[in-house]
């Protein structure tokens, strides 16, 4: 997207016009390449904005291709100009990565399991393959009650996988990475509404037969095959998934 186009939304949300505010900044070289954003209390503490606002601002710049996150580090800048284009996919799988490290994923079963049918069936795989599977519960640091009941299911190429114990921060997608040289290019997402079965929301400290969402998601390498299948179930008062839909093109005034 170029930085016409950036320009194009004008008055807007506040989250576009602090995004607005530090590309200026970043082109004009306030903040120059190799340097690291302000924290995001000390952006939320200068201009008066939320948390969110200034997360949704940063991300604006990483989609442009302007800033990187690096965690443990900071918002670091990479570029004075935005990049022509971006795959909105990766940025995607970036937010992924960020939801992971602010949450913990509290490992309480690994095993490799013999696909049965249903299975099989959920994984697109065949009846008798061996994939890893991995169970926990996802929580908020701070909050007793779990955010969700998550269960994975890794490929057999991969059933090897080790540091998958107590509690991670680190997403299972990275593991895969690092450790056998696979890259994931895209998620493909589902999402259901669902009621709770008894069992399922006496761990989740939910009511029984209660509303809750169940999140699927896929993960891709890069010749489409899938290497990590994640399945959260959430009770729907804990969970809420926002996208933002935005205009990339512009209209041609006669």
């Amino acid at each position: 997207m170029s930085l016409a186009k950036f320009e194009s939304f004008g008055s807007g949300p506040r989250y576009v016009q602090l995004a607005k505010t530090l590309l200026n900044e970043i082109h004009s070289d306030q903040y120059s390449v190799g340097d690291l954003l302000p924290t995001e209390y000390e952006l939320c503490a200068q201009f008066g904005v939320s948390r969110f606002t200034v997360r949704e601002a940063v991300k604006q710049l990483v989609q442009q291709g302007l800033v990187v996150r690096q965690p443990g580090v900071g918002s670091r800048v990479v570029a004075r100009t935005p990049a022509a284009q971006y795959t909105q996919t990766m940025s995607g799988i970036t937010d992924l990565r960020q939801y992971a490290m602010e949450t913990s994923l509290q490992i309480s079963d690994t095993s490799v399991d013999v696909l049965k049918p249903e299975q099989a069936t959920l994984l697109s795989a065949a009846v008798g393959e061996t994939w890893l599977h991995i169970q926990g519960l996802r929580y908020i640091e701070g909050q007793p009650r779990p955010l969700c009941m998550t269960d994975v299911y890794v490929a057999p190429r991969f059933r090897s996988l080790t540091g998958v114990k107590g509690r991670m921060t680190q997403p299972l997608y990275q593991l895969l990475e690092e450790q056998f040289a696979c890259r994931i290019k895209a998620v493909q997402q589902e999402i259901r509404a669902m009621v709770l079965p008894a069992t399922l929301a006496k761990r989740l400290d939910a009511p029984a037969r209660s509303a809750g969402l169940w999140v699927a998601r896929r993960y891709m390498d890069e010749r489409d095959e899938l290497v990590e299948f994640a399945v959260s179930v959430h009770p729907a008062d804990r969970f809420s998934y926002r996208e933002a839909f935005r205009r990339d093109w512009q209209i041609t005034e006669k």
